[in-house]
């Protein structure tokens, strides 16, 4: 699966999530958190902005006027002189920890160090474990439909949302619900490009991709 379809993923279980939960659901901004987190493990493009609107919403980005970034009194010359998306930290592992500018804006996002500058008072967002929030994702997608945003989570298999961790995934309450309603809604078997979904061969002699993968 392309980088390209990482960002795409991202950002329409962040729409429906968006979509299914009321106004004010906390859960939302930490879904959206782990969400993020999942794409950064992969070599995927800054993708913000095409759901600007819902993250602000949700209490994931906060957006301030360039003037009110705490340094600007002193950095003044520097942030009246840039004209583009810039961000704002030095380090290329967490370079959105500084906040980022697009003017005539200053954004940060919940959990950050300028996030936590700008919101003092204000609790960060609880880790939500990846497989908890593609469940929830899938179950909004039944609801609404989307039997394709579910069969793409499936598709990508169980490690991709257990990750590094070492141990049975049919033991995960998470990851077995995801795989039961991958089959019961038929977005196991949902047609996608090739390439998306590993053929049999992959699978056939892995009992542990089997369950996951194999139709019946």
């Amino acid at each position: 699966m392309s980088v390209h379809m990482i960002e795409d993923l991202v950002e329409e279980s962040i729409r429906v999530l968006h979509d299914s939960a009321p106004a004010g659901d906390r859960r939302v901004r930490e879904s959206i958190a782990a969400l993020f987190g999942f794409q950064a493990g992969y070599d995927c493009s800054f993708t913000h902005f095409r759901i600007m609107d819902i993250l602000l919403e949700r209490g994931y980005t906060a957006r301030f006027a360039v003037a009110e970034h705490p340094e600007y009194r002193s950095r003044r010359a520097f942030f009246d002189n840039v004209t583009e998306f810039t961000a704002l930290a030095e380090s290329e592992h967490a370079w959105l920890d500084q906040g980022y500018l697009d003017p005539p804006y200053f954004f940060c996002d919940a959990g950050t160090t300028a996030w936590r500058t700008m919101f003092p008072e204000e609790t960060p967002p609880d880790r939500i474990p990846l497989p908890e929030v593609v469940h929830a994702t899938a179950l909004a997608a039944e609801r609404a439909g989307n039997v394709e945003l579910i069969a793409l989570w499936h598709a990508l298999g169980y490690q991709a949302l257990t990750g590094s961790w070492v141990g049975e995934p049919r033991e995960v309450p998470a990851v077995t619900a995801i795989r039961d309603l991958a089959h019961r809604t038929g977005a196991a078997a949902h047609d996608l490009p090739d390439g998306y979904r590993p053929p049999p061969e992959f699978y056939d002699d892995d009992p542990v991709e089997s369950w996951w993968y194999a139709l019946g």
